[in-house]
């Protein structure tokens, strides 16, 4: 059997990362040690010239903390940035392009919503990880697809790539998921919508 890795933390940024959030990005990192290994840029309608501006002192940040740096959607972006890697939605553009674009190091992760047919595509296409949910309604994204923890269970069980779970999950729902064998819990709202330091911890607790 492969050694369990046990579950991390893959902190999915705000849409606003003006102002402190830089400050709130270091915070989260420091407590979050061993715990939080990725941070995806997800920004909204600005141009690439304005995301670069503000995605450089956050990719400083994570790679101080050897945290990797995902940009969300553009390819072309994470090429500019030499950004450790891209997650890609289902109309972003496919993995064999990024991997052309990015190169062999590159992380690609590709949004599956509640599909296992799109994440076997993924994964044969050459995906480092998929994404699936939401699990739970989420605050900071229009729920469409539902998953269930049967479909992580199914994952883990039979296929090596990395499994992200995303959508509302906080500290008090994440259980289920982690024992259903998620790699990896994405969290936005609950990290960023209060104070991220105790958030971190608290997610920490519910993991160990």
């Amino acid at each position: 059997m492969a050694e369990e890795i046990p579950t991390q933390l893959y902190l999915i940024s705000p849409l606003d990362v003006s102002g402190d959030f830089p400050e709130r990005l270091e915070r989260a990192l420091e407590a979050g040690k061993g715990v939080v290994t990725a941070f995806q840029f997800r920004v909204k309608g600005l141009d690439q010239h304005d995301a670069a501006a503000l995605a450089e002192p956050l990719q400083e940040i994570c790679a101080r903390h050897e945290v990797a740096f995902i940009v969300n959607d553009s390819i072309a972006l994470a090429k500019r940035l030499g950004a450790d890697g891209v997650h890609l939605g289902q109309g972003d553009g496919d993995v064999r392009e990024a991997r052309e674009e990015l190169g062999r190091e590159a992380q690609i992760g590709v949004t599956c919503h509640a599909s296992r047919h799109l994440a076997l595509e993924a994964g044969e296409a050459g995906a480092d990880y998929v994404a699936f949910g939401a699990f739970f309604p989420s605050s900071t994204k229009e729920t469409e697809h539902q998953a269930e923890t049967d479909l992580l269970e199914w994952w883990h069980e039979m296929v090596e790539i990395p499994s992200v779970a995303i959508g509302g999950i906080t500290p008090q729902n994440c259980r289920p998921l982690i024992d259903a064998g998620a790699d990896f819990l994405a969290v936005s709202g609950a990290v960023w919508g209060g104070d991220e330091v105790a958030a971190v911890k608290a997610f920490t607790d519910a993991m160990a």
